[in-house]
């Protein structure tokens, strides 16, 4: 009777790798604790595109952006209100630093002694904020939009207004509104 050879058993290696350590520079907001990273942060973990590309604005987005701030430097009275654009950041707690493509905020409120090198500490009067920019794949709750809109509304700012250019769509939410 002729016997086969036994195979050898091979272990196969199990993978060592750690989770990769994303830089801070990817994180786009901050929500009750969790990051938020850019679209795109992976790509630049696989080295296959660079912190700026994902980080910067379409034009798309910053022709809107440029819209809206003529539209406030124009209308609005200038000693009344600041006019906020470039991901001005908000601080609303110790979990959450959210950030606005666009706000007024009034002078009164926001004064001189507020004005610091953090994140504003103070609600905006309208937050304006075009199409999503953070990557929402390992987000439990994927309303994102309702979530920042409810926090934001909750700290006091008075309107928020969304733009999506993907379905040229414009969603408006207000502290008032029953």
């Amino acid at each position: 009777m002729e016997t086969k050879p036994k195979k050898r058993r091979t272990l196969t290696a199990v993978s060592t790798k750690r989770p990769a350590i994303i830089p801070e520079s990817l994180v786009y907001e901050m929500l009750d604790g969790r990051p938020l990273y850019y679209q795109g942060y992976r790509e630049v973990l696989a080295g296959r595109k660079t912190t700026e590309e994902v980080m910067g604005s379409s034009t798309l987005q910053w022709v809107l952006v440029s819209y809206f701030m003529k539209i406030m430097y124009r209308s609005l009275d200038e000693s009344r209100y600041w006019f906020a654009s470039n991901e001005a950041g908000v601080h609303l707690d110790h979990r959450s630093n959210l950030s606005h493509d666009v706000a007024i905020y009034d002078r009164t409120v926001l004064t001189p002694d507020k004005i610091n090198k953090k994140y504003a500490s103070v609600p905006a009067l309208v937050a304006i904020e075009i199409d999503v920019k953070a990557d929402l794949s390992n987000v439990e709750d994927r309303n994102y939009v309702n979530l920042k809109t409810r926090k934001l509304l909750d700290f006091g700012t008075g309107k928020v207004i969304w733009v999506f250019s993907d379905s040229q769509q414009v969603m408006v939410a207000e502290r008032t509104a029953i």
